[in-house]
């Protein structure tokens, strides 16, 4: 059975850097716990997310490949099929080069995924001993 320690107010110099090293151990390791577990939680929400857009876009491309066929068809009502085929091709390059260009700029303004809340957590916890330090 550990004794508790002395109340820092009768407790020697030796013992209280001793309960700060242990408190700083302990401290550290309940940071890295908890960045451990936000990281963890952001990447299993990052995976199901991921799954569920691709499956969102494997559909919205079966769609469009739908509405591409009868774009095709409905021009070549009044133009020869191949002229039609053309003219939608140019047009889906078009909007394809679009959309590439603003993924793009989007993909670049992105932050890489880190443990925000962990980051803040022990900025604080640094702040607070260097206060206490400087008393």
């Amino acid at each position: 059975m550990e004794t508790p320690p002395p109340a820092p107010e009768n407790a020697s110099t030796g013992q209280l850097i001793g309960q700060l090293s242990e408190q700083l151990t302990r401290l550290v390791r309940d940071e890295m716990r908890l960045a451990q577990a936000e990281v963890s939680t952001k990447a299993k929400k990052f995976g199901l997310g991921a799954g569920l857009f691709g499956s969102a876009g494997l559909f919205g491309f079966l769609g469009l490949q739908v509405l591409v066929a009868a774009a095709v068809l409905a021009l070549a009502l009044v133009l020869p099929g191949w002229l039609a085929a053309v003219i939608v091709a140019v047009v889906l390059f078009v909007v394809a080069a679009v959309l590439a260009l603003i993924g793009k700029k989007d993909v670049q303004q992105a932050a890489p995924p880190v443990p925000t809340e962990a980051i803040a957590s022990v900025k604080t916890d640094v702040a607070t001993v260097k206060e206490s330090a400087s008393r």
